[in-house]
């Protein structure tokens, strides 16, 4: 059963016409929301061989949010997975699969989608949120920095790759 992630979030996003809950990992809309990212990641770098360490999956990304339209269209999705606590020294989690549809960007679904998985961090009892974008993605590097979050030390899978640029944010 989907749930969302706070009442106040969800009477925030019931004005607006967005509805924000978790779903499966392998639910045919987000299966269908990743894809759209993996595509246009390929092209931004030119091939699809653009992501160090394991992809996430349904057995590692235990939180799952798939945002919604007011007719029920997913207009995009993010996941958490947990971290070992070596790597950032407190309880943390990686955004994985962050991704909004282009006809749906600018128009507050990514802000909305990222403090709902904030929230489910913190519900987790987590206290960072770690992730990791690239360097063919200045927008979503303006993005994660305007929503408050700060260039940090390359984690896990990440370190020494030239392509990635990682972030953290407490919450």
């Amino acid at each position: 059963m989907a749930t969302t992630p706070s009442s106040t979030l969800s009477s925030a996003l019931s004005s607006t016409g967005l509805s924000i809950a978790r779903e499966p990992f392998d639910a045919p809309d987000g299966a269908r929301l990743r894809a759209a990212q993996r595509a246009e990641l390929d092209v931004r770098y030119g091939s699809d061989d653009h992501e160090p360490g394991t992809p996430p999956s349904a057995a590692d990304v235990p939180v799952f949010l798939v945002a919604r339209d007011r007719d029920g269209t997913a207009l995009g999705c993010g996941g958490l997975r947990p971290l070992e606590p070596a790597v950032s020294g407190v309880p943390a989690v990686e955004v994985k699969r962050m991704f909004v549809v282009p006809a749906a960007r600018g128009t507050g679904v990514a802000v909305a989608l990222l403090r709902a998985l904030e929230e489910e961090a913190r519900l987790l009892g987590v206290r960072r949120v770690l992730l990791e974008t690239g360097t063919a993605q200045p927008d979503a590097v303006r993005f994660y920095e305007r929503e408050g979050y700060l260039r940090t030390e390359a984690f896990g899978p990440y370190r020494g790759q030239p392509l990635s640029v990682c972030y953290a944010r407490d919450v």
